[in-house]
């Protein structure tokens, strides 16, 4: 048994991203390095292979094999042809610097390691199969969803092809499935794991259960272990999956280089949209070969979608910044499994389901807090019950933020406990993330945790019964504690998480790998993270893309961020779940996706690739570090570079300091042609905002308006930051931009 729980908490921990140089760990010990090179002139390699050949020029001669020498295997392990011009290799430090005299050389480093960032989601974002964006788009029909991740279970019934058209005919993939075969719902996966005898299979879990989120189909009595009951479906039923196979949970070693080899896979292969539930620490976009291959997908009209990351609440946690990305925080739905935790002096407490039977006991049972004895029995650690009478009861455990829950819930099993309640630390709220339990299993929040252990103090006698009931939640959606915030360390002029969408107790697809404390195998497992809401944003996406094929990437965005919710079902500001206070910017974007409102947006914030060039000039960046993000030539001394806040973005983050500052604004009319809209702001705190013309008019659809936007500091005030909004609003139509204000 303890072998595995070894297994399952090295499987399901998701790894922290740190970045080493070579120096770090020796001058002679191979690493993987991604190496930046100029991008040859248009018609000099007629081949691959030629392209192939002189990214191997690049290596030193000591190392350098032709890729045709069957002898020796290269040390080059991805070519990359559309995303960067350069390639991902095995070197060492010297051998870098060796390189960095060759002319054409740009820049190597060694690759970072990214982390791992249903029932009832459909429901809740309004989505029904015979009205609004599920009819206008056919379910996604036709669409090609490429999900980056731990490859997939292809015969699990959400990945049937029942009813599913035949992949369009753009599409260029391949099946490198072995002993199963890719079919009209899953019509493609590729494995960047095969040269270490990985099989394209998904044995973790991770990626079937955020590639069935995105595009699953309908499946009708999905459960986990008898919870959530319902049909199962994702968000573009009938789109089409295309799996890319990059990582599993265990071998980290080439991760990096692997995803940006996926992403230009996903590019030649004819994707629409690309979903990423990983992130990296916060990297310059030039050292960041995510952002500049998602850069290359979104100049080829692919949407990506990327998690935030789950190191929330901390604030400037977010990853994935760059402005051409859709950034995806988490929230709560309104379906919250939970319990009741009724102690013998009748007092009775919500507790939020780790794991529990539907037939457990509701008798009340024997409760006890090791605690009391020691320091390491209040957290339950490997010994520290051996000598405390645990067998039969409830146990109360403390958080200890280097155990994992399930760790916790084998300890209190091994000594014979019946069950065990966790209590969490002040500010960590409900976020189990992909665990498998070993026991009955509840979590309460730090204050109710208090009473319980008060009670217990209290009496010779403790006793609880937990008593299972799903709720629904009035103050849905809540912003995750797991889900990372902001500001945007990378680009502070750009509000980052873009949006929030379900995150917690998500229902999804399972490759039946994992047996439960029932000895039986789940389908279906409920998971946290915002690994889980970036494939509904995916999914939504992709139902865009079925109603607006000719809308770009930046105009998905606009009108997923302007027609996003800023207040719960209450009618009352998002708050966050761990301290249930107003959420803010940092922690919302734009708000909770509302895919019913995103198919007719009315207006739009457009973005061409070429727009950002100038953004990335006015970041400072150099000639060289703005062409390996957009592959063409820059010359920033050419270009009138923009301020972060310049950029034609649906929202808005500035410093503000003693002198006014004023942005223009390029809205898209995609609604009616004859409209016309006014402005309405909600003002920051001690800021002052005008906004010229004071009314926009259009004739004609795709017609075009430039507006300003004037920031004064009206008064000073002790804060540090202050939020608003700014609206156009027509008789239909409420376009609605956030405002952070930071103040100098």
């Amino acid at each position: 048994m303890a072998s595995l729980l070894i297994n399952l908490i090295f499987l399901f921990s998701f790894y922290p991203a740190i970045a080493v140089t070579g120096n770090e760990i020796g001058a002679n010990v191979l690493q993987t390095y991604i190496v930046r090179v100029q991008k040859p002139e248009q018609g000099t390699f007629s081949t691959e292979k030629d392209l192939e050949r002189w990214y191997h020029s690049f290596l030193p001669a000591t190392v350098s094999k032709s890729p045709a020498d069957d002898h020796h295997q290269s040390r080059i392990l991805y070519c990359y042809k559309n995303v960067m011009s350069g390639f991902a290799a095995r070197l060492t430090a010297e051998e870098v610097k060796a390189m960095e005299t060759k002319k054409g050389f740009i820049s190597a480093h060694v690759e970072t390691y990214l982390g791992t960032h249903t029932t009832n989601s459909p429901k809740f974002l309004g989505l029904n199969q015979n009205s609004g964006l599920w009819k206008d788009s056919n379910l996604g029909k036709g669409v090609i969803i490429g999900v980056i991740d731990s490859g997939v279970k292809p015969d699990h019934p959400s990945f049937s092809d029942e009813g599913m058209p035949p992949p369009p005919a753009k599409w260029k993939g391949k099946c490198e499935l072995e002993g199963a075969t890719c079919n009209n719902k899953v019509i493609g996966v590729r494995n960047f794991l095969s040269s270490i005898g990985e099989p394209a299979v998904d044995d973790m879990g991770h990626g079937t259960h955020t590639a069935s989120t995105a595009a699953g189909n309908f499946v009708s009595g999905a459960n986990t272990f008898g919870l959530a009951n319902g049909t199962a479906v994702g968000m573009a039923p009938l789109a089409h999956l295309a799996i890319y196979k990059t990582g599993n949970g265990k071998h980290q070693e080439g991760f990096q280089s692997r995803i940006a080899a996926a992403i230009e896979a996903a590019v030649q292969d004819g994707v629409d949209v690309i979903s990423i539930s990983y992130g990296s620490p916060p990297l310059a976009f030039y050292d960041d070969p995510i952002a500049s291959a998602a850069f290359t997908a979104v100049r080829n009209g692919i949407f990506v979608s990327c998690a935030a990351g789950n190191k929330g609440p901390d604030p400037s946690s977010s990853t994935n910044g760059a402005p051409w990305i859709l950034t995806v925080g988490a929230s709560t739905t309104d379906r919250s499994i939970v319990a009741s935790a009724q102690l013998g002096n009748h007092a009775t407490y919500d507790v939020e389901i780790l794991f529990m039977l539907v037939n457990f006991t509701s008798m009340q049972l024997p409760l006890v807090y090791p605690g009391g004895r020691n320091s390491s029995a209040a957290f339950c650690l490997p010994g520290s019950l051996n000598n405390i009478d645990v067998k039969g009861k409830v146990v109360v455990c403390e958080r200890d933020g280097n155990m994992r829950r399930n760790e916790t819930e084998y300890y209190v099993k091994e000594a014979g406990g019946a069950a065990m309640i966790l209590i969490s630390d002040k500010f960590d709220a409900y976020s189990a993330i992909l665990e498998t339990h070993v026991l009955p299993a509840v979590q309460v929040g730090y204050a109710t945790g208090e009473s319980i252990k008060a009670y217990i103090n209290s009496t010779p006698s403790p006793t609880v019964a937990i008593l299972l009931r799903t709720g629904n939640k009035k103050s849905a959606p809540e912003v995750a504690s797991l889900s990372a915030r902001g500001p945007n360390k990378v680009s502070p002029g750009i509000l980052k998480p873009d949006i929030i969408g379900p995150g917690v107790s998500i229902l999804a697809a399972w490759p039946s790998s994992q047996e439960n404390i029932t000895k039986t195998k789940a389908t279906f497992e409920i998971a946290d993270g915002t690994s889980m809401s970036c494939p509904h944003l995916s999914g939504i996406a992709a139902l865009l893309k079925s109603t607006h094929p000719d809308w770009s990437p930046a105009a998905i965005k606009s009108a997923i961020m302007t027609t996003a919710d800023i207040v719960n079902l209450e009618g009352k500001p998002i708050i966050n779940n761990y301290n249930l206070l107003p959420a803010d910017l940092f922690a919302v974007g734009a708000g909770h996706v509302n895919p019913s409102k995103t198919n007719d947006p009315g207006l739009i914030y457009d973005i061409q690739p070429d727009d950002y060039v100038p953004y990335l000039c006015g970041l400072n960046y150099t000639d060289q570090q703005v062409q390996t993000i957009v592959d063409h030539d820059v010359q920033c001394s050419k270009v009138p570079s923009i301020a972060e806040a310049e950029l034609n973005y649906p929202s808005f983050s500035i410093k503000l300091g003693s002198s006014p500052q004023t942005y223009n604004r390029t809205i898209t009319n995609v609604g009616e042609a004859n409209s016309s809209y006014t402005h309405q702001i909600v003002a920051p705190e001690g800021v002052e905002i005008s906004v010229q013309p004071n009314e926009i008019s259009f004739t004609e659809r795709n017609q075009k308006v430039t507006y300003s936007i004037t920031f004064t500091r009206s008064q000073k005030t002790s804060a540090s930051y202050a939020q608003g909004y700014l609206s156009w609003v027509s008789t239909q139509h409420t376009v609605r931009s956030p405002i952070a204000v930071s103040f100098e």
